[in-house]
């Protein structure tokens, strides 16, 4: 169940202070696992973008991998500092990032942030130690220094020259680039590649849809091992026909695998897909796929299942992906996991 983040030294010094303002110890979510193979890794999952409500999509990911497999589980949110609700539009405010310094893997799915030095460290020293990130949808472009161009972190950003496409390209494999698909009105449909068919990260993963568009892969580098393939489909359902020419001529990676090599020459196994909005999710296919991921990631390969348990604990009823969609005066504490 979740709970308020345990009072250790690492987590909590009773009020944490950011230049945003106070966070409490209620600003993020805790998913305690009770058994299963996961029980004893503790994943972090970071949310915080405008138009693909990871703030709903997060949370749901997080209590299958409590609940079902036995993980523990924290989830961030973009918070108002006001008033201590999610708030998507809130860019420069991600408390809890302290979470990282014990955490066996990173889930994220973030758009144009721009953190705080002093919350942002977190999340540059987890990569430099060599620990794996699983990136969803805006990850890609997940940081922006607009105003703190300055920042010691500024070459995170999405469109930085001297680190070319920052985050994104440089550690994912790339940077935003472009709607592929016509962004509401053509969906996808995940092909996985003959190649890596027996890639456990795919077991089970049998089908693969969602609402939102394929996006541009340009630059991915070569050592990247592209497990799914996205194919734009004819409108928006999941029996709608690929489009015919050459959107699929060739289909676009949708799903890849890459490691990068820190600053300390520590490699981060990474896992991308640029799916993963709220109402993808809905899709068994890429929850199950990614909860292998998340086996696969920290090292328990040996026990991804045949069929991943992913069915959802409690309802799940996401918003469609849109701008100004999400839930105003929503608390971490509204999402406790009911028994």
């Amino acid at each position: 169940m979740m709970t308020r983040l345990e009072r250790s030294p690492a987590l909590v010094a009773i009020l944490l202070f950011t230049v945003a303002g106070v966070a409490l110890a209620n600003d993020w979510a805790v998913y305690q696992g009770k058994s299963g193979p996961g029980k004893g890794k503790h994943i972090v999952l970071l949310s915080g973008d405008e138009e693909y409500r990871s703030e709903e999509a997060l949370p749901m990911l997080a209590k299958i991998l409590a609940v079902r497999h036995g993980f523990k589980c924290t989830v961030l949110f973009a918070i108002n500092p006001t008033n201590h609700t999610i708030d998507p539009l809130i860019k420069n405010n991600l408390p809890g990032m302290e979470a990282l310094d014990a955490a066996d893997l990173c889930v994220m799915l973030l758009r144009f942030r721009e953190l705080p030095d002093a919350q942002m460290k977190h999340f540059v020293d987890y990569l430099n130690r060599g620990k794996p990130i699983i990136a969803l949808r805006t990850s890609t472009h997940a940081f922006a220094y607009n105003e703190k161009t300055d920042s010691l972190y500024a070459r995170f950003d999405w469109k930085h020259k001297a680190w070319p496409g920052g985050f994104g390209r440089q550690v994912l494999g790339e940077t935003w680039v472009n709607h592929h698909g016509d962004h509401g009105k053509e969906s996808t449909r995940g092909v996985i590649n003959d190649e890596f068919r027996s890639h456990p990260i795919v077991r089970g993963a049998t089908d693969i849809w969602g609402p939102t568009d394929v996006y541009t892969v340009a630059h991915l580098p070569k050592d990247a091992k592209v497990l799914v393939w996205g194919a734009v489909l004819s409108g928006m359902k999941p029996t709608d026909r690929p489009v015919e020419g050459p959107k699929n001529n060739p289909m676009m990676p949708l799903v890849w695998l890459r490691d990068y090599a820190g600053e300390n020459g520590k490699t981060s196994k990474i896992v991308t897909t640029t799916m993963g909005a709220a109402v993808d999710l809905e899709s068994e296919g890429l929850r199950r796929l990614i909860v292998n991921a998340c086996y696969w990631a920290v090292g328990s390969e040996k026990n991804i299942p045949a069929n991943a348990n992913v069915d959802y604990v409690g309802e799940y009823k996401p918003t469609g992906f849109g701008f100004g969609k999400f839930t105003p005066g929503l608390k971490p504490e509204n999402l406790e996991l009911k028994q």
